[in-house]
């Protein structure tokens, strides 16, 4: 019987491509077992069990290297946790006895990985982003399969390996609505433009300062749009409905504004939509190549490698999307951009029709095309 150990983790942007790749392989191979290894106080410990999967508990964390009082604390913790981390990959393998183990990238997939290699098992990484992260860089060393979400990652990789450009699959519900069937579902009239924004479930201050910016903008000017927007947690703390009250919109009976703190029918909202202004997550770019939308891309400054800047450049570069920095977003400079395309909608369509032409819609295929050779 084929039993599979996938370890990746940290973000959402690692998990849920492990969880996809596991359904993946059981859509195919019914009687395969499957358990995951992942850091018992990130978002994977969650997520997880919540998918039925079995759960390994393995502590694994980054170093700083900025270093002040705070991070030289976490830098000793993360000392500590590395001296286990071979012997804990050990137990979990022999304890659960995998005969392929594959990994999603975030720092709890490298011992796991390399341990695995190093135990004669065969192994598998993927790496969602443009630019590699540092684990899965380290592990397409060891890796007897690398796949990739899109070509450009290859040039930071060795070129004594080979790669499989395989995509990033979605989560269930993307392509499967039409902009009509959405529109009607929440009540956007033809004719109208409607703008999604969001920042994720925690929130990006970036996005949420642009829908303090556009919003008043729309009712000043009296454009026939309608804006969905997520603000997440930073715009909870930051008080994100009080900040549009103070500039004078109402959010009481407005049907041109849906606002929450979390969108939870994503689908549906970016089917509707014309226009999104998102940040620049492998997942996030993939759902905006699978239902065929144009966007404004603000990478998140913050991210490990700069990766997301290097994710938005590949939909710029294909015609798919506009990437504006983050340093770049001067007082104004939204209104700008979404009001050029609001008088340009050939423009808008074309940066859909060109990120539609993105997406790889046979990405189930090719992840299992790959991994058919270790599955014995």
């Amino acid at each position: 019987m084929l039993r599979v150990l996938l370890a990746g983790g940290g973000t959402a942007g690692h998990v849920n491509p492990a969880l996809a790749i596991a359904e993946i392989i059981k859509k195919r191979i019914p009687d395969a077992e499957f358990a995951f290894a992942g850091n018992p106080n990130k978002l994977e410990a969650k997520l997880v069990p919540q998918a039925g999967y079995k759960f390994y508990p393995i502590e694994v964390e980054g170093f700083q290297r900025r270093l002040n009082a705070k991070n030289i604390k976490r830098n000793i913790h993360a000392a500590k946790c590395l001296l286990k981390t071979t012997k804990t990959s050990r137990e979990i393998i022999k304890d659960f006895s995998p005969n392929v183990v594959i990994g999603t990238g975030g720092y709890v997939a490298g011992p796991i990985v390399r341990t695995a290699a190093k135990m004669g098992l065969k192994t598998a990484i993927h790496e969602q982003n443009a630019y590699p992260g540092v684990t899965n860089k380290l592990l397409s060393r060891y890796a007897d399969v690398i796949m990739l979400t899109v070509e450009e990652a290859k040039q930071y990789l060795s070129p004594k390996k080979t790669y499989t450009v395989t995509g990033l699959p979605v989560r269930s519900g993307f392509s499967k609505i039409t902009k009509s069937e959405a529109r009607k579902k929440l009540g956007i009239p033809d004719g109208a433009v409607c703008i999604l924004s969001t920042g994720g479930s925690l929130g990006a201050g970036a996005i949420n300062s642009a829908a303090l910016e556009l919003i008043p903008w729309y009712e000043k000017e009296s454009l026939n749009v309608y804006h969905i927007h997520s603000y997440g947690g930073n715009g909870r703390e930051t008080q994100f409905e009080k900040c549009l009250a103070d500039k004078g919109v109402k959010l009481e009976g407005n049907k041109r504004l849906m606002v929450s703190e979390y969108i939870n029918n994503m689908p549906e909202c970016m089917a509707a939509a014309d226009l999104v202004i998102s940040r620049c997550g492998a997942n996030a770019l993939t759902e905006l190549e699978a239902m065929g939308r144009g966007s404004i891309l603000i990478p998140s400054p913050i991210v490990a490698g700069n990766h997301q800047y290097y994710n938005g450049m590949v939909l710029q570069k294909a015609g798919a999307a506009i990437v504006v920095e983050q340093k770049d977003l001067t007082e104004g400079k939204m209104t700008e951009l979404v009001g050029s395309l609001l008088k340009d909608p050939d423009r808008l369509e074309k940066l859909s029709e060109n990120a539609a032409a993105l997406y790889i819609s046979d990405t189930d295929e090719r992840v299992f095309g790959a991994l058919k050779p270790i599955l014995g």
